[in-house]
């Protein structure tokens, strides 16, 4: 039989119309695989909320540092010195009894079962976590006890509580809307960028800071809600501060004259005196850090005594230099401005390093922002007034290297070169300082962490088994746990023998896969955290392994869509 073979010619091509229908059928599923309307919407009310969440928690600063010291966190040392001796002692040592009371309370609560403040780290860990959760009521019990600690004169930031804020109020809101894991990450980040734009009123930076320190992620799907949190919450910042004259920011930037090329290279010295000075802190806090957990588990003293006696020390020093009080604001001005002498410059670094160490080891407080501001400025302050008095027709005034150091130490103390050189180009305006900043950054940075090894929050990180990295597949690793995959068993499951091979639940993938590699065995059953032979689940080597290819397949598409 001949079938008959039309032409070409006569078949109908598609009419224009059907061609505009495709291709936009094809842009509407290009555009819903990167953006997910609910994610732009929460990420703008993240950024509202988180906004006045920063506000509410500055004005708590304020208060309860008003009410200890007389006048607010930028004239903190000016009022201090206008106290008698044993108001300036008892302010920070109430403070810690009392910060350590809430924290006993918040532990028995199960709201902070640390005992401890948590911060930045925590928002990370989170991140890396299967479900990208940060607790609701952690966030609000560790914001009310950052504003006492720091109020009553605790050494540390105000930056990291105002991140784990932001993602308390993400992961409520995801939680609510019932988002996948990607989409619950990618809401902590526009918390983050929300809070550390509301904080410097530098939307570009916060932006960055999210995605170079939390996410660790440039994807297209991840940048648009990111930044519009971050511009929704500068918008709201604003806002109050012309409509009502309300001001967040702690600190005032003068105006300064111009610089050379010589600065640049100056600028590069800089950068390896600041890269000393982080790893200095650095080293000194985890030093004190782990030399305390020794003591609290070898003495089984009770964690919430911890922070009285870090307000015992601040009390102390703070009698002599009241500038080591609280997050330091005025004493960062004043360096900024050129007030304070080579010396008085040496002595606030010395005694701000330890104090924030100790304050940090005990538990009185959490962030390190702030600190790395003051070291910064104070560096580059003493720097900047040495090249005056040596070369003053060469080098630019005290101000510009204050500046530059700032950033510098900062960065290398967070690991974040990039987001806080775009924070002080944002509080300056000043493209030719930026660009010796980032040229002591990088020094900065690169000497860090070759000398200590990691940043401040990987460190932290560190302490609690993760280690990040090893890049998305050793965090998958480090982070699904045997109790997610695990089949479970029934109760009356027959229980194990002394010495026969088993698992936790709170192991990690990677530890359960080593396991049954270890022992040479197909599966392993899981047993009770605390009857250690009675059987609750089982997991398959097959199963973990299709668990962790699962899992790693959607970490790469979330890192390149």
């Amino acid at each position: 039989m001949l079938v008959k073979i039309m032409p070409t010619k006569y078949f109908k091509p598609h009419s224009s119309s059907s061609r505009l229908r495709l291709w936009l059928r094809h842009a509407q599923k290009r555009a819903s695989d990167i953006a997910n309307y609910k994610v732009w919407i929460l990420a703008a009310l993240i950024g509202l909320i988180t906004a006045h969440g920063m506000i509410v928690f500055t004005g708590a600063i304020e208060y309860i540092t008003r009410f200890a010291y007389g006048e607010g966190t930028r004239m903190l040392a000016s009022g201090a010195r206008d106290l008698d001796a044993g108001r300036i002692w008892l302010a920070p040592v109430i403070g810690g009894i009392i910060v350590g009371l809430l924290l006993y309370v918040a532990r028995r609560l199960n709201w902070l079962p640390d005992t401890r403040c948590q911060g930045v780290a925590d928002v990370i860990e989170a991140r890396a976590g299967p479900t990208g959760h940060v607790s609701f009521r952690a966030g609000m019990a560790n914001t009310a006890i950052a504003s006492l600690a720091l109020g009553s004169g605790a050494s540390a930031g105000r930056e990291g509580p105002a991140v784990l804020l932001g993602g308390a109020i993400s992961t409520a809101l995801s939680d609510r809307w019932g988002l996948s894991g990607k989409d619950a990450r990618t809401l902590l980040g526009c918390g983050a960028a929300a809070a550390v734009a509301a904080s410097f009123d530098a939307p570009i930076a916060g932006v960055l800071f999210a995605l170079e320190v939390i996410l660790g992620n440039y994807a297209l799907s991840i940048f648009g809600p990111v930044a519009l949190s971050s511009i929704t919450a500068t918008i709201v910042v604003r806002f109050y501060q012309e409509g009502i004259g309300l001001d967040v920011h702690g600190f005032l930037v003068p105006i300064y004259g111009d610089s050379s090329f010589y600065d640049f290279i100056f600028a590069g010295f800089l950068g390896i005196i600041c890269g000393c000075v982080a790893f200095s802190f650095l080293q000194l806090t985890a030093v004190c850090q782990k030399w305390v957990a020794r003591k609290v588990a070898k003495w089984k003293i009770e964690p919430a005594l911890l922070p009285p006696i870090a307000g015992v020390f601040m009390g102390c020093v703070a009698l002599s230099y009241p500038e080591v009080l609280g997050v330091g604001y005025e004493a960062t001005t004043e360096a900024l401005y050129g007030s304070y002498s080579i010396p008085l410059l040496t002595i606030l670094l010395v005694l701000k390093i330890m104090t924030t160490a100790v304050c940090l080891s005990c538990r009185f407080g959490t962030g390190v922002f702030s600190g790395g501001v003051f070291f910064g400025a104070i560096s580059g302050a003493a720097y900047g007034a040495t090249l005056a008095l040596v070369i003053p027709e060469l080098s630019a005034d005290a101000t510009f290297y204050a500046m530059v150091g700032m950033g510098a130490v900062s960065g290398a103390i967070l690991g974040a070169p990039i987001s806080t050189t775009l924070i002080v180009f944002e509080l300056t305006g000043d493209y030719e300082m930026t660009i010796a900043l980032m040229f002591a950054v990088g020094i900065a940075t690169l000497i860090a962490q070759s000398t200590f090894g990691s940043s401040w929050f990987h460190w932290q990180l560190g302490q609690r088994g993760y280690d990040l990295s090893e890049g998305p597949q050793g965090v998958i690793l480090q982070t699904i746990r045997v109790r997610d995959v695990m089949r479970q068993m029934p109760d009356d499951a027959a229980p194990l023998d002394d010495g026969a091979p088993r698992l936790r639940p709170t192991h990690s993938l990677g530890e359960a896969l080593a396991l049954m590699r270890d022992h040479e065995l197909d599966g392993m059953p899981v047993a009770d955290l605390d009857d250690h032979n009675k059987v609750i689940g089982y997991i398959t080597q097959i199963k973990a392994l299709a668990v962790y290819n699962r899992a790693l397949v959607d970490s790469h598409v979330e890192h390149h869509r």
